[in-house]
This record gives C-alpha cells, sequence and structure tokens, in this order.
C-alpha cells in the first residue's frame, strides 16, 4: 500500500481529495443536533435523524456522477461536485431561520460529496485494477482522518463561534478542496477513455452517514 502511494500521484491526490471532503462534510454532520435541539427548533432525536434521508436523497441522485466517471468525465464530475460542495454551505448557514435552508444544503452537499467520492474510486481504481483492495485501503486512511478531524473541529468551532463559525469553517475546507482540484488535475492522467480493465464506479460506492 506505501508503494502504491509512492508510485501513483492520483491515489496521493485523490485520497487528498477524500480526506478534505469528509472533513468537511463531517464538519457539518457533527455539531448539527446542537442548533436542532435547542430552541426555538426543540426537536427530537428521532426528527433530528430525519434528516439522514435528506441526505440519502443526494447520494441516490450521485448514481449519475457514477456513469460519468465510466464515460471517462471524473475531472468534470469532480468540479461540479466540490463546486456544490462549497456553495451549499449558504442555505446551510441559513438553519437559525429556516429548516428548509438546512434541507436543501444537506441535500446538495451529500450530492457533492458522494459524487466526488464515486469519481476519486473511478480514477485510483483505473490505475492499479489488480490492486484494488490495497487501493481502497489506502484511499479509506485518508477518509477516516478527514472524518476525525472534521468531528473534532466542528465541536471546539461550535463551542466558540456557534453555527456561523461551523459553517464558515466548512465552507473554508470546501474551498481549499475546490482550489485543491484545480491546481493538481493536470499532474496525472485523469479522464480518459474507459476500457476493458476498467472497475465500474456504479458499484456500491456511497458512504453511510
Amino acid at each position: 500500500m506505501f508503494v502504491l502511494f509512492v508510485e501513483e500521484p492520483v491515489l496521493r491526490i485523490r485520497a487528498t481529495l477524500a480526506l478534505l471532503i469528509f472533513t468537511a462534510i463531517t464538519i457539518l454532520w457533527t455539531p448539527m443536533v446542537l442548533p436542532l435541539g435547542a430552541p426555538p427548533f426543540s426537536l427530537s432525536h428521532t426528527e433530528i435523524g430525519l434528516f439522514g434521508l435528506a441526505g440519502a436523497m443526494g447520494a441516490i441522485g450521485a448514481a449519475r456522477a457514477g456513469r460519468l466517471a465510466d464515460r471517462g468525465r471524473a475531472e468534470h464530475t469532480t468540479g461540479i461536485a466540490l463546486a456544490i460542495m462549497l456553495v451549499s454551505w449558504l442555505p446551510i448557514a441559513l438553519l437559525p431561520y429556516s429548516l428548509w435552508g438546512l434541507i436543501i444544503g444537506v441535500v446538495a452537499i451529500d450530492f457533492g460529496l458522494q459524487s466526488a467520492h464515486v469519481a476519486n474510486q473511478s480514477l485510483i481504481y483505473r490505475v492499479r485494477p489488480e490492486a484494488r483492495s490495497r487501493l481502497t485501503a489506502g484511499y479509506m486512511i485518508f477518509y477516516s482522518i478527514g472524518s476525525a478531524t472534521g468531528s473534532i473541529a466542528s465541536t471546539l468551532v461550535y463551542a466558540r463561534a456557534g453555527w456561523n463559525g461551523v459553517c464558515l469553517l466548512g465552507a473554508v475546507i470546501s474551498a481549499f478542496a475546490l482550489v485543491f482540484w484545480a491546481l493538481t488535475r493536470h499532474l496525472y492522467r485523469g479522464d480518459a477513455t474507459p476500457n476493458s480493465n476498467r472497475i465500474s464506479a456504479c458499484g456500491p460506492t456511497t458512504v453511510p452517514l
């Protein structure tokens, strides 16, 4: 696995993107229960859990991203997905005033996350189809680091700056992911015509929230 990181720039770049996008999504999900459970909303844990269904709608919509990636449009898909994640923080920031803004933002950010995640896997599996298990292990290490980082950072920020601080942090991380993608997309051979050795990106690639 470590040899793959040394030899394959696409794995290093896409694993870093995974770290950033999963940091962003956990920045949203980790502290969200706090403002929703407090006045004026005072939602129960069951009602708050229903917001996960809104996120699932975004994951279902991301199936389109898998088909685009299989047709060699993974880079194009990634750029759009990261832009959607960034823009989604605008309606999310409206939570103190509107639950509908949060719902729209959750659907959008999860759609962007799952689309970028599918594109990531499409590209890394393309380079070494015979090493899929090792590629997955390396990629998911960064996914896990991102998830843990987002959870810790969002909790600390919410305690000091409230929901606005959380949204600002999430937007900064999402913007950094978009800039990182733009600067590194030409450092390896990205989109290419699919071939018989490709492993489809339309498989079970979504990540549970």
